[in-house]
């Protein structure tokens, strides 16, 4: 029997190793997780209904100081590695330990803090990799006043709309503060969800022919896969769910009531993306079971046949057992005819058998 593997890479990317973070004091900023980039990489748009500034920085030593003024700060940092780094831009923004704590550990769950002067969110970023394969990245959303600073483990996200907006003035963005800012980001996130359903959706569909037409054990392995990255997608939906549901309920001037109204799409559309992953959940749990009775029906079939092959010479080897007994005086031995006879009746009884057979639908 052909021995079939699951891909060893689905079970490190769910579970990740946190022991050596053990014993020390709370607040103690450890990277969890893989690192993803060689140097980490800080850009800075500082926007107004008026102008857009974009650049990067060498390091956090060159961010902009904080001011009194309308426009809106966006800090994207790409690289959590250099926990140094992550530091400094806390101290520079009042950060609490904590949260950088959190920002550097990439195995947390979606969640909202409130510390007042500013929200701390936690989500996960999902994207489709060249093999197909769902991969998940923690983004930390922290709300300022007049800045929202964003934590990624590497370069390239799903906010390249959001800062094309920015960049042409086009919607609402520029007129808008923080609190907008950071409720596009969470737009563009769980839009970026409902890409990633369809294209296992169509995985499903497509793996849904191959299962009725002649399934493998790659089939299996394929749902196998598939399973998994349902899991990763459902572990990432159903927590940021109620960090949506929160942040329209949070009661903090740092998210004003317009804002709130936008917050309510949101919510619905993680409503979407989870009953849809439920879905396509609920048919992989179905072709596996479909695919067990597959593979019990040929081998039903495969024993069918053999048990009528061998039903059918059950006689036959009779009747050569008998004749091809050494004895002297056996009935139309030394008939000429004798062999030819026997022949016959051989041939005769199998024929009979298959006709019952076929009579019966058993072929």
């Amino acid at each position: 029997m052909r021995k079939i593997t699951l891909p060893s890479l689905l079970i490190p990317r769910l579970i990740k190793r946190k022991s050596k973070k053990a014993g020390l004091p709370p607040g103690t900023a450890v990277h969890v997780g893989d690192r993803k980039v060689d140097k980490v990489a800080i850009t800075v748009m500082d926007y107004d209904a008026e102008r857009v500034e974009e650049r990067p920085l060498a390091g956090p030593a060159d961010l902009p100081p904080r001011r009194d003024t309308p426009a809106v700060t966006w800090i994207n940092v790409d690289g959590l590695h250099e926990t140094s780094q992550i530091e400094q831009i806390a101290q520079q923004f009042d950060l609490h330990p904590l949260v950088v704590e959190d920002v550097v550990d990439t195995t947390q769950r979606p969640k909202i803090e409130d510390h007042t002067d500013y929200l701390f969110i936690v989500l996960r970023m999902l994207s489709g990799a060249d093999d197909g394969e769902v991969v998940s990245e923690q983004v930390s959303l922290v709300l300022g006043a007049d800045f929202v600073i964003s934590f990624q483990e590497r370069p390239g996200d799903v906010f390249d709309p959001v800062r094309a907006r920015i960049r042409s003035g086009k919607g609402r963005v520029r007129q808008m503060d923080a609190g907008y800012l950071a409720y596009s980001l969470l737009d563009a996130a769980v839009d970026n969800y409902f890409a990633v359903l369809e294209r296992l959706g169509d995985r499903v569909e497509s793996l849904q022919d191959e299962l009725l037409a002649d399934p493998t054990p790659r089939t299996l392995s394929e749902i196998h896969r598939l399973r998994q990255e349902m899991i990763l997608v459902r572990r990432s939906v159903w927590p940021l769910r109620e960090v949506v549901s929160a942040l329209e309920r949070a009661d903090s001037p740092l998210v004003p009531a317009p804002v709130r109204t936008y917050l309510r799409d949101v919510y619905d559309h993680t409503i979407q993306v989870i009953e849809t992953a439920e879905t396509l959940r609920d048919m992989l749990a179905s072709m596996l079971d479909t695919y067990l009775s597959s593979v019990s029906n040929k081998m039903n079939e495969v024993m069918k046949v053999l048990t009528i092959i061998a039903t059918i010479f059950i006689p036959l080897t009779f009747l050569a057992g008998v004749y091809g007994m050494n004895f002297k005086y056996m009935p139309e031995l030394e008939w000429p005819w004798g062999y030819p006879f026997v022949v016959a009746v051989m041939a005769g009884l199998a024929l009979v058998m298959l006709a019952y057979f076929k009579r019966k639908r058993w072929l």
